[in-house]
């Protein structure tokens, strides 16, 4: 078996879909002739933990941990609120933003880069240094963001004669939350020389999208695999639905993930037709910022939706495949360009149509297409929204709303994990 060691920040008992990736590739990697060894934060400060997902661990998985120093846990003494909706990406739009919120984002941005687990990479360093001679590890990868963890692998390298893996689930200097962090010109430089050091550095990059592939090919020479996320349960269409229209929406919901175009469409539908406002409702499951909320109350949906908050990811596989159909948003933006959001997969999985509204252009839209798992639209594509909803609830009106979809096993997280090994592998 060889070994390999992950450093990665989330790991159980943290939520959401960060910790997920790793998680699984972790679950499987033994099954292809790699031990992995996680080395993660003793004392996280996780926005969302969920302990169920800690069912994937194997017993005998060899798990190092050391103490992390993090701001937020001091920024609450100021604002635990404010900290909190920092910590899990919630930032408020600017015009409503307070001063204290402001200040926050200032130092957030300016003096912890790249991120605010920077303190760790010293320590790190230290720790997995003696470790890596000790016990003979000629591999490592590092994951993030946190992109801080790159640090480590960086100075890692640089100290001893191994390979490095940089996985990248989303880009560095491109990532969408960075306009809102109020970077000053020195930190946007500095974030790009880390950056570069970084891609130059790494043996292999490892990344989740095309469009962050094509990306970093502009960037350097470093050889680079695209790993999608996945899905790791097994496909089946014999959930019992809904009794009612069902739409949900998994995960966060911010200001960025507020399509107007698809509130408006549902209200006007609403409207119009009394079978479809008795048979509607919208769930959310998952963290909801306040603008958005009160963008659904002033379209007049707020009597249709069920806000279940955010809920353990076995209980949420439930909801996806019961649901009518699934509803998946990013941003309209040119950094989400490079964003597949990781419940994609799982949506596709869950055998369900899925509703997606998006940037220009995404890869999300190529995924779907070549898996007919569903439909997508960019945002001022109202009319045709509208008629792809409508022709969905006649079909759910007759119990034919389905999807038959195809090519989904190439996303499960085993078949990925075989790929990752081969990559891994062929080094040795």
């Amino acid at each position: 078996m060889k070994k390999v060691l992950v450093i990665t920040y989330y790991w159980p008992p943290a939520g959401g879909p960060g910790v997920q990736r790793w998680l699984k590739f972790v679950k499987y990697l033994p099954d292809f002739r790699i031990e992995p060894i996680v080395y993660c934060p003793e004392n996280p400060n996780y926005p969302i933990t969920d302990p169920s997902l800690s069912e994937d661990i194997n017993s005998d998985l060899t798990v190092l941990k050391t103490p992390i120093s993090e701001p937020y846990k001091w920024a609450q003494l100021f604002s635990k609120s404010k900290t909190e909706n920092l910590s899990k990406g919630l930032i408020s739009n600017t015009k409503k933003q307070s001063v204290l919120e402001k200040l926050l984002l200032f130092v957030r941005g300016n003096f912890f880069i790249p991120d605010a687990r920077v303190s760790w990479v010293r320590p790190s360093v230290s720790f997995l240094s003696d470790y890596i001679t000790a016990h003979q590890i000629d591999t490592i990868i590092t994951t993030g963001p946190p992109h801080s963890l790159h640090l480590i692998g960086l100075q890692l390298k640089q100290k001893h004669a191994l390979k490095w893996v940089a996985d990248f689930r989303d880009p560095w200097s491109q990532i969408g939350y960075h306009k809102k962090l109020k970077l000053s010109s020195f930190a946007q430089k500095k974030h790009k020389k880390l950056e570069a050091a970084v891609l130059q550095t790494a043996d292999q990059l490892v990344v989740t999208s095309l469009k962050t592939k094509t990306l970093f090919l502009e960037l350097t020479t470093t050889p680079i695999q695209v790993l999608t996320n996945g899905f790791d349960f097994e496909v089946t269409s014999d959930s019992t639905l809904d009794s009612k229209f069902t739409l949900s929406h998994i995960g966060s919901l911010h200001e960025g993930r507020n399509p107007s175009v698809l509130w408006r469409v549902l209200s006007e539908l609403l409207v119009e037709s009394e079978a479809f406002a008795t048979a509607f409702q919208l769930n959310l499951i998952g963290n909801i910022s306040a603008e958005v909320m009160d963008t659904l109350k002033r379209f007049g949906l707020e009597n249709y939706i069920c806000n279940r908050g955010y809920v353990p990811h076995n209980t949420l596989l439930e909801y996806q495949k019961k649901t009518q159909l699934l509803l998946l948003i990013e941003e309209d933006s040119k950094e989400t360009e490079y964003i597949i959001p990781g419940k994609l997969f799982e949506y596709m999985a869950s055998k369900r149509p899925i509703i997606a509204i998006g940037p220009e252009v995404s890869d999300i839209e190529k995924i779907i297409n070549q898996t007919r798992s569903g439909t997508y639209f960019r945002y001022d594509e109202a009319t045709p929204l509208r008629a792809q909803l409508a022709q969905h609830f006649e079909a759910y009106k007759t119990k034919r709303l389905f999807v038959d979809s195809i090519g989904l096993d190439m996303y499960s997280r085993k078949t990925l994990t075989q790929q990752l090994a081969q990559k891994l592998l062929s080094s040795t």
